[in-house]
């Protein structure tokens, strides 16, 4: 329950740039908060993806659905009635990533779902969308990430989680303004 709500947290606050909005205020610049929030989509109705649907992205999906989220749902190792039950429709990882605005990593941390997402998939995803890790660093090569936020293939990106914990203060991801 608790990574759920954090899981939320992560979306809205990366999605309506809290990190951002909270600088200009800071910085004086409040007037500048409006115009930028204005050439992003609203939250209701935007498109939700979760790859890998176990508890916390389940859990999530509950939370999500009251804000108008349509939901898509990746994870060969859940059966579909389960998804749909959540009301989420399931769907290939290369749909979910060609939908999605904002896509939710859950998979856990296993030989089959290290680097998951790699350049490849970051290249399908919608040039606006956001990407959300609130599951496991080793899930994402984050070299990938890295030059998919710098070359702004993705909009944006919220991590709980990187490849290395506790990070290098190198990471570029800790200097990226769209993260």
């Amino acid at each position: 329950e608790e990574v759920a709500d954090h899981s939320m947290m992560l979306i809205l606050a990366t999605l309506r740039r809290l990190t951002t909005m909270n600088n200009f205020a800071r910085d004086g610049r409040w007037g500048e908060g409006r115009p930028l929030l204005s050439r992003y989509p609203r939250l209701m109705g935007q498109t939700l993806g979760f790859i890998s649907f176990g508890h916390t992205a389940r859990a999530t999906s509950i939370r999500a659905k009251s804000f108008g989220f349509h939901m898509l749902a990746y994870d060969p190792y859940i059966e579909e009635l389960v998804i749909t039950k959540h009301g989420v429709a399931p769907t290939g990882l290369t749909e979910l990533l060609q939908r999605s605005d904002i896509v939710s990593m859950h998979a856990p941390s296993t030989s089959n779902a290290h680097h998951m997402l790699t350049e490849k998939h970051f290249r399908l995803m919608k040039p606006q969308s956001i990407f959300v890790n609130n599951g496991r660093g080793s899930t994402v090569d984050e070299k990938a990430l890295i030059t998919a936020l710098q070359e702004r293939w993705i909009a944006m990106a919220g991590l709980d989680v990187l490849e290395e914990e506790p990070p290098n203060l190198d990471n570029p991801l800790l200097k990226m303004d769209n993260v």
